[in-house]
């Protein structure tokens, strides 16, 4: 089969669910010198304009809240040999920190995110798209551990958020997303045998 270069990748799955892991596998695996990696998260609306209880309201999971727009521009400029400019996103304010990274184009652009199956226009740009299912409690414990140490949230409001919107949401526009994969990996990066067949499937398309 014939595929552009350089080869797109998506990596989907509910919050949680082991796609950072199954990303950074692939990174190691194929080797960090050759990918171009984009985080769906990045993207995220700059809300510095709203006061904080406003934006602590807002439905981050919900397509909307996400720039997929300047993702596809990003993409593609990668594809076309460009170097981008990806922003730096605060989530302890839920705002842009004025920043940005410096990605270069490599053979392999690897786009991870909770969303990217949902919108056509991104999802058609995926040359091997792999969803990560793993159970909802698993995805739950390891979302209120992440966002307690690393996004500086407290119990309460990861479990209000989880009710409110993340669990409604993984289910309206997530779990549906999943019938778009090429790939299912249960259990994400505990899953050696799926990341063997899928680096080696990686490998093989570079030639």
């Amino acid at each position: 089969m014939k595929h552009p270069d350089p080869l797109v990748i998506g990596i989907a799955g509910g919050s949680g669910s082991g796609k950072t892991t199954v990303a950074q596998e692939i990174l190691n695996r194929v080797g960090p010198e050759r990918i171009a990696f984009l985080q769906h998260d990045s993207y995220y609306k700059d809300l510095t304009g709203l006061p904080p209880t406003q934006r602590a309201e807002i439905n981050f999971d919900h397509p909307n809240s996400l720039e997929t727009e300047l993702l596809i521009e990003h993409i593609v400029s990668l594809r076309s040999g460009n170097p981008v400019e990806v922003p730096i996103y605060d989530f302890s304010r839920h705002s842009r920190t004025g920043q940005t990274f410096t990605v270069a184009p490599h053979r392999v652009v690897l786009v991870e995110g909770i969303l990217i199956f949902v919108e056509r226009s991104l999802r058609e740009l995926f040359d091997i798209k792999i969803f990560v299912d793993t159970d909802a409690d698993l995805r739950f414990i390891r979302r209120l551990q992440r966002d307690i140490s690393e996004r500086g949230r407290t119990t309460e409001s990861v479990i209000k958020q989880y009710q409110l919107t993340v669990r409604p949401m993984h289910l309206e526009f997530v779990e549906p997303s999943k019938r778009y994969a090429d790939v299912i990996i249960p259990e994400g990066g505990f899953n050696t045998a799926a990341l063997d067949m899928v680096a080696a499937r990686i490998q093989t398309m570079l030639g």
